[in-house]
C-alpha cells in the first residue's frame, strides 16, 4: 500500500487505468470512411441474333427396286409402296419467334430418256417436313419450294415423309438409277 501512495509513481497508476479507457474509446468510434461511402454502377447490354442450325443436316433413304415384279399388266411400272410412307429425320433448332421452314422436293429421275409414252423416267411425290408439330410440304411436280410455315422457337427432330408417288404416264420405268432430293430450309425470319 505504501508503494501506491508514493508520489514518485503516479504515472504508473495513471498508465494502468488509461490504457483500458483508450481501447474502449477506439472500439466505440465508427470508422471515419463509412459516412463517405458512395456507389457506382456499370450497365451491361448484349443481344442474340435469330439463328437456325441443323445439328443432323443430312440423311438418306434407300428405296430399292422401284418397279413392280411379275408378269401382270403392272409389271415394270412404279411400285408406289417403295416410296409412299418412307421417312427420314433431320435434327435442328431455331431460336427466334419469327422462324420458318420451307420444303423443296425434286422428282426422282433417271438420266436415260424415256423412248415414248409407254415408259417413264420420272417419279413424282410430295414431301412433308414436321418440326415442333408444324408441317411444311412441297410436291416434286411443282417448280421451286412449297409454302413456308412458321415454326418459331423449337429444337429437335424434323421428320420428313414421302407420299403420293406417281409417274407421268403410268408407264414402265426405264432401267437405271433414280435420284432425287428433299431440301428442308430453316430460316430465323418468317418468309411466308
Amino acid at each position: 500500500m505504501r508503494a501506491l501512495m508514493n508520489l514518485s509513481r503516479p504515472v504508473v497508476v495513471v498508465a494502468i487505468c488509461a490504457v483500458p479507457i483508450f481501447a474502449a474509446a477506439m472500439l466505440a468510434a465508427p470508422p471515419a470512411l463509412a459516412a463517405d461511402a458512395t456507389t457506382g454502377t456499370i450497365a451491361m447490354s448484349g443481344s442474340v441474333a435469330g439463328r437456325c442450325l441443323f445439328t443432323t443436316p443430312q440423311q438418306s433413304i434407300a428405296l430399292g427396286e422401284l418397279a413392280q415384279a411379275g408378269a401382270s399388266a403392272t409389271a415394270g411400272k412404279l411400285d408406289s409402296t417403295k416410296v409412299n410412307g418412307q421417312t427420314a429425320s433431320l435434327v435442328g433448332w431455331c431460336n427466334n419467334v419469327g422462324s420458318s421452314m420451307v420444303v423443296t422436293a425434286t422428282e426422282l429421275t433417271n438420266t436415260t430418256t424415256a423412248p415414248n409414252a409407254a415408259f417413264d423416267n420420272r417419279i413424282s411425290y410430295t414431301a412433308t417436313a414436321t418440326a415442333g408439330g408444324i408441317s411444311a410440304s412441297d410436291s416434286s411436280v411443282s417448280v421451286g419450294a412449297g409454302a413456308a410455315s412458321a415454326v418459331n422457337v423449337f429444337a429437335g427432330s424434323i421428320g420428313v415423309t414421302l407420299l403420293g408417288a406417281a409417274t407421268p404416264n403410268n408407264g414402265v420405268l426405264v432401267a437405271g438409277s433414280y435420284t432425287g432430293n428433299v431440301t428442308v430450309t430453316l430460316s430465323p425470319k418468317v418468309v411466308l
